[in-house]
């Protein structure tokens, strides 16, 4: 079982010890190219890499001003926008590690994950998550200070935001060099990171990031020259997210500007008013948006539907060719750019006109959806790592891609499949462990350096690799036969335009069975447009009709499947899925475990 690595790049530059040496080198570098761009007054702001510089150094000196010292953790409980990329920034400029906070977190998970990191500062966004740890903090005798973003303090247990930058300002007036020994001190395997895993059962585990974890993840994507200095980023993944947290290292080293929002409903409209070169984002995001484009033009019909389904039709056949490696043939490139102009380009205008990409990752990409994108000019590429492998592992490339593989490994990364199918990775990138627990960590990783990833997947001839489930996700029917629920749930969501989930069942039963969450949005329209707007959204879902539509789709879907994997039966939830239910994880994976539990009763009907 011999290792497999990427193909070789060329050495990784890896003189930045640390993501503080990489900002510091930056601001330096190009102080008055934009760095960020956010939402203020009804417009966007942009400030340059040298007023960023000041804000960061003197929230840095406030947080020493408190007493942190290095490597002692300051946790970051607030939603993705400009100041979580300062405090973050200032957090390591001051020696410190991040403990990452998912603003959607209850109290008592906050308390656990403030106390169990150790962490010295909490910075809140609002009132909302101060209260959160004032509801603890008899549990949080660690906790000197409280800083708020929004919002006011007492000026003792909580100051705002401004005033730990003042203290800051103060103290650097006193010791203006203190910033730069900081981080001069700041080693490759110094602490940087705890982002604990949002967990789909049970308690969370902080896993343990040094900066060479990041500093490494940055310097592979860099080699990989799929982004440039040019580039425009829109942002608005969870900033608590390893795959948030990525997307914040990738400006230092390389310099392009981020426009920053974390309002998942604005992504179509600040799209259209930033005009990004890429973005990344979780599949959900491709899936609504290729069901919202679809609707719309079933609903219109006639001539555009036709015109349309012959440009996509013509758009996957030049997908297809380049996907080969072939040069479209004469014919197909003339009626490629007549679907272009006909079709396409509208179409990418909603999305502000400028995409090279899409990046996916964080949960497995219908392979339709992926094509579907291709087609209409705007790339999608699938990518895959974990929070434990400092979020990013692989990736296709603009011209070298695999539809339904998650695509080769970044340079500098190892990967084997163990004989059960685990996909086993060794990388700078890698976690060094799971806070204070050390028999998880040592189950995690093995002597030589291999993280079992807990996910099943297989390698072509060609290096690509394809995750076909979870280890433990995969169950056995009654039958004997193992089902992929996440497989299965893929292809129904890109043939179901109104369905934000489905979860499947079958765990020793002799079928499967399945669970349908309807998207809000989506089966709102429907209802209109056949005279079922009055009824509320639980009456919707147990609607005949509503029951009807689904059936259409699931045989679809079956049609597709192998017998035992077929959907026997179905049942349609009277509210949808979501992250502030505790159904969903901040990164929009279904807590598949979580949901079979609370609708257990339900599941037992569809047997009955």
């Amino acid at each position: 079982m011999a290792p497999l690595s990427a193909t070789d790049v060329g050495p990784l530059d890896l003189r930045a010890p640390s993501v503080a040496h990489l900002f510091v080198e930056r601001v330096a570098a190009t102080p008055r190219a934009e760095a960020f761009r956010f939402p203020d007054d009804g417009g966007w702001a942009s400030v340059t890499w040298e007023q960023v510089g000041h804000r960061v150094r003197r929230i840095a000196a406030g947080l020493i001003a408190l007493g942190v010292e290095p490597e002692d953790r300051v946790a970051l409980a607030s939603s993705t926008r400009y100041e979580w990329v300062l405090a973050d920034f200032a957090v390591l400029c001051a020696g410190a590690a991040t403990t990452t906070l998912y603003p959607t977190t209850n109290a008592r998970d906050v308390a656990f994950i403030v106390a169990n990191s150790g962490s010295r500062v909490v910075i809140a966004e609002d009132q909302s998550q101060l209260d959160k740890v004032l509801a603890h903090r008899g549990e949080l005798a660690a906790v000197d200070h409280v800083v708020v973003i929004d919002g006011a303090g007492d000026g003792e247990f909580v100051l705002t935001l401004a005033e730990l930058a003042t203290r800051g300002a103060e103290l650097l007036a006193r010791s203006p060099q203190l910033i730069d020994e900081r981080v001069a001190a700041i080693r490759p395997e110094q602490l940087a990171s705890i982002i604990y895993t949002s967990g789909t059962t049970g308690r969370p585990k902080g896993v343990r990031l040094p900066h060479s974890a990041w500093t490494y993840t940055a310097a592979a994507i860099d080699a990989l020259g799929i982004l440039r200095a040019d580039d425009l980023n829109f942002l608005w993944l969870p900033l608590a997210h390893a795959f948030g947290k990525v997307m914040l290292a990738l400006p230092l080293r390389i310099g392009f500007p981020t426009a920053i929002d974390g309002h998942v409903d604005r992504i179509v409209d600040n799209l259209a008013a930033v005009h990004p070169t890429f973005m990344a984002a979780a599949p959900r995001i491709f899936e609504k948006a290729h069901a919202r484009i679809q609707g719309v033009i079933a609903d219109e019909g006639g001539v555009k539907k036709r015109i349309f389904d012959w440009a996509i039709g013509v758009g996957l056949r030049a997908s297809d060719a380049r996907e080969a490696g072939r040069t479209p043939s004469p014919l197909l490139a003339v009626q490629r750019a007549v679907a272009d102009r006909l079709v396409f380009a509208s179409i990418r205008q909603r999305f502000g006109g400028r995409l090279r990409f899409f990046v996916s990752a964080a949960a497995p990409l219908n392979r339709d959806i992926a094509r579907w994108f291709d087609a209409v000019g705007i790339p999608v590429l699938e990518g895959y790592g974990l929070t434990e492998t400092a979020a990013a592992s692989f990736i296709n490339r603009p011209d070298a891609y695999r539809f339904g593989t998650v695509g080769i490994p970044f340079p500098g990364t190892e990967v084997k499949i163990a004989t059960d199918g685990e996909i086993l990775l060794r990388s700078p990138g890698v976690m060094t462990g799971y806070h204070d627990l050390p028999e998880a960590t040592a189950e995690a990783l093995d002597a030589d350096g291999w993280f079992y990833t807990g996910d099943i997947g297989e390698i072509d001839a060609d290096g690509f690799l394809r995750i076909t489930d979870r280890k433990k996700d995969l169950f056995k029917t009654s039958q004997g036969k193992y089902v992929a629920p996440s497989a299965v749930a893929a292809a129904f969501k890109a043939v179901c335009p109104y369905s934000s989930e489905i979860i499947v069942y079958g765990e020793g039963r002799p079928y499967c069975v399945a669970l349908v969450s309807l998207d809000s949005e989506a089966i709102a329209e429907w209802a209109a447009k056949n005279g079922l707007q009055d009824l509320e959204f639980a009456e919707l879902a147990r609607h005949g009709a509503t029951n009807e539509l689904i059936a259409g789709y699931v045989d679809t879907l079956n049609a597709e499947l192998n017998r035992w994997e077929q959907i026997k039966r179905f049942a349609i939830l009277d509210r949808e899925l979501s992250v502030a239910a505790g159904d969903l994880t901040p990164s929009l994976k279904a807590k598949r475990n979580v949901i079979v539990k609370n609708f257990a009763d339900t599941i037992a009907a569809l047997y009955d």
